[in-house]
């Protein structure tokens, strides 16, 4: 157990910006589009390379145990293209949401559960899931509280096992509240950005943290999103606290049409590659609750400021549909403070394990030297 942890640790180690593939050419996946902009149209550009967020996650590895199969995942965005190549036959579509003009909700379902293609080496983190496309927005990517809350209420209905929510919005709603507490209660576990794509980079005086919904509600997996660097992207908004960090700067995704590729930036493509973990660990454990596989996400995690997601730590940690003794249950959301919870995390680990180097040493003393003690009637050596 021990060399497997150290062996997960190390590949979720921070990948450097030098093993980011060469993908600065491909064209920007929008979050919303502006009055009299076009919709998203293909991409004449493919990735070939590996992406980072794929390497650093080593899916390569967690693929051999599962792909996700049986488990269903809803996206809360802005609606899932049905007829992209790598989803196509695996998009359930509630309403209109099966097109997707701004190409926002089928970046993040790629991300989620995009298949292998030819040529390419991404997928999606849990390329045998199948996904449910559920506005959360308007046409133009715009959320409300009303909306996403509707979103949530229709991925409740058409039975999603996971649901990504990719907007994070700036106030709270009662009609939010209760859409949450109806996913938590169908058993439905939410993994929602924990701050808004956009990162307001150009502004010069940081933004204290703060909340943002629904990741701040109660039974929310809330995500925050690190580059290839393994930080936070400079300029970035904050939440007052998160669950879960994942890739989320610069990584590479499929748009709404053709087999062209695209790159996107944000909390939301963090929570992607969370949701798409999530399912790993459903199709592998489906007796685990949604509380449970929240649990054993973070409990497997990285230990970082905000923990990393390890996805082959979580799905290798559970045995016989429980969790991992060294579980938390309901241990809250990390707290962005400075002091570093990652690192008071390891030091704790350091504790524990040269206890367990004590104990074994007074094993070994009651072992061999008592015995000999006794066969002394406990004199010294010497007399």
């Amino acid at each position: 157990m021990a060399t497997a942890l150290l062996a997960a640790m190390a590949l979720t180690a921070a990948v450097p910006a030098s093993a980011a593939p060469r993908s600065t050419r491909l064209l920007v996946i929008p979050s919303k589009l502006s009055d009299g902009q076009a919709c998203t149209g293909p991409s004449d550009q493919r990735a070939s390379a590996l992406p980072w967020a794929q390497q650093s996650l080593g899916l390569a590895r967690t693929w051999a145990l599962t792909q996700g199969d049986g488990v269903t995942v809803a996206v809360v965005d802005t609606g899932v293209a049905q007829q992209v190549p790598t989803l196509h036959g695996r998009v359930t579509a509630v309403g209109s949401a099966g097109t997707d003009c701004v190409g926002h909700g089928t970046f993040v379902a790629g991300l989620i559960a995009a298949g292998p293609a030819k040529g390419v080496k991404f997928a999606g983190t849990a390329p045998a899931a199948r996904i449910i496309g559920v506005r959360g927005t308007d046409e133009r990517g715009i959320s409300t509280e009303a909306s996403v809350a509707a979103g949530l209420n229709a991925a409740v209905d058409a039975g999603a096992d996971v649901i990504e929510v990719s907007p994070a919005l700036v106030k709270r709603s009662g009609t939010l509240r209760t859409a949450v507490a109806r996913a938590v209660a169908k058993d439905a576990l939410i993994v929602a950005a924990a701050v808004p794509d956009v990162p307001q980079r150009a502004s010069r005086t940081p933004k204290p943290p703060r909340d943002y919904w629904p990741a701040a509600e109660p039974g929310v997996l809330s995500v925050v999103d690190f580059n290839a660097d393994g930080s936070r992207p400079d300029g970035a908004l904050l939440p007052r606290s998160a669950d879960l960090a994942a890739p989320g700067d610069g990584v590479v995704g499929i748009g709404p049409k053709g087999t062209g590729h695209f790159i996107g930036s944000g909390a939301s493509l963090a929570a992607a590659y969370v949701a798409g973990s999530a399912a790993l660990v459903r199709s592998t454990h489906p007796g685990l609750s949604a509380s449970a596989v929240s649990e054993t996400l973070t409990a497997t995690a990285y230990p970082a400021d905000v923990p990393r997601i390890d996805p082959y730590a979580a799905v290798t940690s559970v045995r016989g549909g429980e969790l991992p003794q060294d579980a938390a249950p309901g241990s809250g959301p990390v707290e962005l403070s400075p002091d570093g919870d990652g690192a008071r995390a390891t030091e704790r680990a350091l504790v524990f394990a040269a206890g367990g180097v004590g104990v074994a040493l007074l094993a070994a003393w009651g072992a061999v030297i008592v015995p000999r003690g006794r066969a002394r009637r406990w004199r010294a050596a010497g007399r």
